[in-house]
């Protein structure tokens, strides 16, 4: 509980972003779900560009690390360069 007005505004403030970042977290995991569960390779090239600008954002809000931002990145280059 509380003891402050602004601890308690904060509080909820926390709880809203919260939900917030792990909407978006969440729709950007889904996305790369389906970019590696594609096996067609003009799909994917399409797909890449949207889900790269979706990581992205994620590392510049801090939502993720900048490392993990270029290590998802980096993991889903390799898959669509190996797709035949």
């Amino acid at each position: 509980m509380a003891n402050h007005a602004s601890a308690d505004k904060r509080a909820r403030q926390n709880a809203k972003r919260r939900l917030h970042n792990r909407y978006y977290v969440k729709t950007t995991r889904n996305a790369i779900k389906a970019l590696r569960n594609t096996t067609d390779k003009s799909a994917a090239v399409a797909l890449l560009p949207k889900i790269y600008a979706m990581v992205d954002k994620l590392a510049k809000k801090n939502i993720i690390h900048k490392n993990k931002a270029a290590n998802l990145k980096s993991g889903m280059a390799v898959y669509v360069n190996k797709l035949a």
